[in-house]
This record gives structure tokens, sequence and C-alpha cells, in this order.
């Protein structure tokens, strides 16, 4: 562990963690946690040391030029504070880097060292995966925990997921057995479209984080990011015939599961937060991903050399594949 700067005092700290790679489909995941960073002007205090997690044959070191000096950013984890004000004043810890190649453990419980020396009252981990859900819905998303009594409490399923994990797996289940409360929020991105950036996805982890911790999160350019993304995937699949006709099936197919979704419960969680947003004025200004199931997949709307491959049919309304996700 490298401390660039002194550990702060925090107020009612929440850590939030993203990590590119296999648990990061689309960066979304990644990216909203930049996306905090960004808006809130993030101070970095710590740096895991590179030497300790990475293989630098799979995660390169960059050279770049500084005041025309050479200088070389290496692969790591990197945590920063970022201060919530308003009437109930919070602090988060964010946690960006990239899913270590090795020591997995140790890697987990220098994290938790910090949580503990900060006094961190919760873990939320991000993650997003492929599944075969279609880009002109809502982008599901899913809260995760291994704590029967954090489930109750904060409206979360208690994850039952069996399979490959990530880091974000290993992370909330160290979580659970040092006592930290953890939990894991999903974002489910068309498997068809995967690569990034993907907005929506990002703005929908955002808004989930947003209930979940109850702070007004800043989105910036974000909804016009995400609209904009969608009409270019619109485009994108207009062009051909084939790709068209399966988003139209995967519509059909949440459409109908999602019928008894449309609560009392759902529309005054939107509209909580349609009142927080305008209550006061605007806001201020490498390889395969995780699916469902734990398998690795590919975008169908990337140019394939052996040709355009068939993406699948979707699953039957009412089957556990489509909203099962990674822990």
């Amino acid at each position: 562990m490298i401390e660039l700067e002194g550990v702060p005092e925090l107020v009612d700290p929440v850590m939030v963690a993203a990590f590119e790679g296999w648990n990061d489909a689309g960066d979304a995941a990644s990216t909203a946690v930049t996306h905090l960073d960004r808006e809130w002007k993030g101070e970095v205090f710590a740096a895991l040391d590179a030497e300790d997690y990475y293989d630098f044959q799979v995660n390169r070191p960059t050279v770049f030029m500084e005041a025309g000096v050479r200088k070389i950013t290496w692969p790591t984890t990197r945590l920063s504070v970022v201060r919530v004000g308003g009437e109930k004043p919070r602090d988060l810890v964010l946690v960006r880097g990239i899913e270590p190649s090795m020591r997995w453990r140790s890697f987990c419980n220098e994290l938790l060292g910090f949580a503990h020396e900060l006094g961190v009252e919760l873990v939320v981990i991000l993650g997003a995966l492929l599944g075969d859900t279609p880009h002109t819905r809502p982008v599901p998303i899913s809260g995760t925990t291994s704590d029967p009594d954090l489930a109750r409490r904060m409206d979360l399923e208690e994850t039952k997921y069996e399979g490959p994990t990530g880091i974000v797996g290993v992370l909330q289940e160290a979580c659970t057995h040092a006592g930290v409360p953890a939990v894991s929020l999903w974002a489910a991105v068309p498997h068809y479209v995967s690569q990034p950036p993907n907005p929506k996805a990002t703005l929908a982890l955002l808004n989930r984080l947003e209930d979940l911790i109850d702070v007004r999160i800043p989105l910036g350019e974000l909804p016009e990011d995400a609209r904009a993304w969608q009409v270019g995937v619109d485009q994108l699949a207009a062009e051909d015939s084939e790709v068209a006709e399966y988003v139209q099936s995967l519509e059909e197919a949440r459409d109908t599961a999602e019928l008894p979704e449309a609560s009392g419960e759902a529309i005054a969680r939107e509209f909580e937060r349609y009142l927080r947003r305008h209550d006061g004025g605007g806001p201020p200004g490498p390889g395969g991903h995780a699916t469902a199931d734990g398998s690795d997949s590919t975008s169908y709307l990337r140019d394939n050399p052996s040709g355009r491959t068939r993406p699948p049919k979707p699953p039957k309304p009412g089957t556990d594949d489509d909203e099962s996700s990674d822990d």
C-alpha cells in the first residue's frame, strides 16, 4: 500500500467500488465511479502497490509526457474521498481500479483495512454483466447482498448465485466475513452491443446508488449521453433486419415478464427521485465480461471477420436467466 496523503476524517462514510475487466461490461460500473469522482472533485489519498497485484503483461503501464519529462502510469487501484453536502452530509470513499491479476485475498484485506480505518458503514460494489435485455427498455439493476437482515432493510435480493465469479463477488464475501455490510449493484448490458461506453447503464447504476445511500448525485451530461447512445444503437440495429427482429423479440419477452413490475412501489420510487432532483433547482454542473450464467460473451453488432453471428433466441418469459447476476 502507498499512502499518498493522510487518511481524512469522514462523516458517515460509504465506500463505493468498481473495477475494470470481467465485472464491467460496457465499462458501465467503472465509468459510474469515475463520474462521481469528477463531479464531486475527489481527492486521491491512497493507492495500492501495483507490484503486488498486477501482471504487467496483461495490464501494461503507459508512458506519457509531462512538462517535457517522460513518466509512467502503472495499473493500480486508487482510493479517493468526496464530500457530499446538503441537509444530510455524507462522505464517499471511491475505489477505482482494475480487477487484480493475483493475490485477490490480500487485495480485499487491504481494502477492508482502509474501510475499517476510515469507519466505513457500508460498502457498495458496482458491476455490469452481459444479458438478454433490449437496449430500448430501462436497464435492469439488481441489488444483492449476502446479509439477510440487510436484504430486508434495504429491499435487496439475498444472493443465491453459484458459478464463476470476479473480484466483485470475492470482495463482497470478504466484507461479509469481516462483518462489514456490503451490497453489489449490477447493471444488465445488452450482449449484442457490449462495447463501451454505455452511458445508459452507467446512469441506471447511479440512479440506483442514489436511492440506496440517500444522496443526490449530480448527473451532468449523462442523461443526454444516454439518449444519444440509444438513438445510435437504434440506427445500427435498423440497418440489419435480423438484429432488428431479435431486438423486437427481446422487447416482447421483457414486456411480458415485467407486467407485474408496474407496481405502486416502483412508481413511487421514480416519483421520489423526480422530487429530489427538482427540489431547489437542477443539479450542478481487455477480455470478455460476466454474463448472467457466469460465462463470457461478445458483441453481435461488432464486425466479425468470419461473418455475422446469429444472435441466440431470447429466454422464455418467466425463466430465471433474465435477471440473475454474478455476485
